[in-house]
């Protein structure tokens, strides 16, 4: 790794080896840093004048906006890294506004005493992820902090895009009666994570599944598919996105336990740690909300392991709850976890 970063990165090794106070003060030493470590991999027309903003051309179309912040412990892991996260996590959010996401801004929180090395990794995911998702991070900030005071590097991220679509996506688009469909097997970011950072060892190695979302959204669009609500599955899960649209919409769903894909390693793991598969993170995974007559087109254009899991229901005398029928034959309510499960795992 230090052959690498030394062979690619301008920066030497032996000079300001690690992220220092100067580094964040405004003078040498920032301009340095930016134009050696962030511009090589970030260039772009928009990028070039490095002044205070970018300008940017007109959209063309309904403008999705969206924000967030990455904090995930350990940075890195297998299947990804905190710039990964950053990137994907961004474009994520716009895709499920049904947009195509065009331009990114990323602010960095450096901690005193970070190898730089670690910053060029991270910052080279960051670069590959954006690529991959053909989106440009156009302006940044850096700003850094004390040793002690921000557990090496947080990220900040704002993204744009512009909505082609007619449809309004979103909670209040969805209908009863519609499919709810899942577009791959889930719980496998939060293990991954969660394995890294406690040092635990599986039988079966388990990464990420964190991926940019905005190709499989778009190519549902292509395919003329109604679709009335899409939700990545972050931050509590399956569980928190159902029970969060279906408060929303004031519409009750009933799942099948036995249609959602959980790989054999990451039960087991979950059953190790006694976490509940629904519940644990995903930076690669998302639902959608389509009508059941086209449940089977959208699951066959989606692919690989993606699955119809349920459906929305008319509401009734009862509250818009989340109904799961079990391998069982009985039937479970699906609430929102009460505390955080897996901190820092994005």
């Amino acid at each position: 790794m230090i052959d690498e970063f030394a062979l690619q990165c301008p920066i030497p090794l032996d000079n300001n080896p690690t992220i220092q106070m100067g580094h964040g003060g405004g003078g040498r030493m920032t301009r340095e840093l930016i134009e050696r470590i962030f511009v090589p991999v970030f260039a772009n027309e928009a990028l070039a004048p490095l002044h205070d903003g970018a300008i940017l051309p007109p959209l063309g179309g309904r403008l999705a906006f969206t924000t967030d912040s990455f904090v995930v412990r350990p940075m890195f892991f297998r299947g990804g890294d905190v710039g990964t996260l950053a990137i994907n996590g961004t474009v994520n959010d716009l895709a499920m506004c049904g947009a195509r996401p065009l331009y990114l801004s990323a602010g960095f929180i450096l901690e005193e005493g970070l190898p730089i090395r670690d910053l060029w990794r991270v910052v080279r995911s960051m670069g590959e992820a954006a690529r991959a998702a053909d989106v440009r991070v156009v302006t940044g900030d850096t700003k850094v902090v004390d040793k002690g005071h921000g557990d090496g590097i947080f990220i900040n991220t704002a993204g744009g895009g512009v909505v082609e679509t007619p449809l309004t996506i979103g909670p209040l688009s969805v209908r009863a009666g519609d499919a709810i469909v899942l577009n791959g097997d889930i719980g496998r970011h939060g293990i991954a994570v969660m394995a890294e950072r406690e040092g635990l060892q599986f039988e079966s190695e388990i990464a990420s599944d964190c991926a940019p979302l905005s190709a499989p959204v778009q190519a549902l669009l292509h395919a003329s598919i109604e679709v009335h609500c899409l939700r990545d599955l972050t931050r509590g899960g399956l569980t928190s996105a159902l029970v969060e649209i279906g408060e929303t919409a004031q519409l009750p769903f009933r799942v099948q336990e036995e249609a959602v894909p959980v790989r054999d390693e990451v039960r087991g793991a979950c059953e190790i740690l006694g976490l509940e598969p629904f519940s644990v993170a995903n930076e690669g995974r998302f639902v959608a909300f389509v009508p059941s007559a086209q449940a089977e087109t959208t699951r066959a254009t989606l692919g690989g392991d993606a699955a119809v899991i349920g459906r929305v229901e008319s509401l009734g005398p009862d509250p818009p709850f989340v109904r799961v029928e079990t391998s069982l034959g009985t039937t479970r309510l699906l609430d929102l976890p009460s505390g955080e499960q897996l901190p820092r795992i994005c």
